[in-house]
């Protein structure tokens, strides 16, 4: 009877001691397993709370008002006797936009560098919204141009890089007014 038992305990030995060998780290611990009942957390700190789900984002705008300085270079701008390279315009552009970034009048910016006309004011309807009075449609304008202006906040500064398809006329220094 002895020797039945301890052949009992020995086949369970045998039986767990496999299975210890083949968990893997995103194996569940056991009780087994478990160092002591100290270790283990206790159930209010296992369940953390979900996440809170990330906020809606905010519905694009159907009307926008913008002010811009465009910084174009030699054979951007019909009509223009641009003479500065496209090197040149893209670091002009970087520096504005810095300067514009850091406070600087805006209107005096445009007044100085831009390579559209002064004041630079266009008033855009998005996408699907019939303009009114002196808008434009979105899809009038460069896609540059209205991609980074309806991207802005309302006093936020940013900048439509110069791309030939996209932004073909050069850079284009963007406020959001409205």
């Amino acid at each position: 009877m002895f020797a039945k038992r301890s052949l009992l305990r020995v086949a369970a030995v045998a039986l767990f001691v496999p299975s210890l060998a083949c968990k893997t780290a995103t194996s569940p611990a056991t009780p087994a397993t478990t160092a002591s009942p100290e270790a283990a957390p206790a159930p209010a700190e296992a369940a953390a709370p979900a996440p809170a789900p990330a906020p809606a984002p905010a519905p694009a705008a159907g009307h926008i008002k913008l002010q811009h300085i465009l910084i174009a270079f030699a054979g951007k701008v019909p009509g223009k006797n641009i003479t500065r390279t496209q090197d040149e315009a893209r670091a002009l552009a970087a520096q504005v936009l810095e300067r514009a970034k850091k406070g600087e009048d805006f209107d005096a910016l445009v007044k100085t560098y831009t390579d559209d006309r002064a004041p630079g004011i266009y008033s855009l309807a998005n996408t699907g919204v019939t303009p009114s009075g002196d808008e434009f449609a979105r899809n009038r304008m460069v896609p540059a141009f209205g991609d980074v202006g309806f991207s802005l906040a309302p006093g936020e500064i940013g900048m439509a890089e110069y791309d030939p398809a996209r932004s073909p006329f050069g850079w284009h220094i963007i406020k959001r007014l409205e």
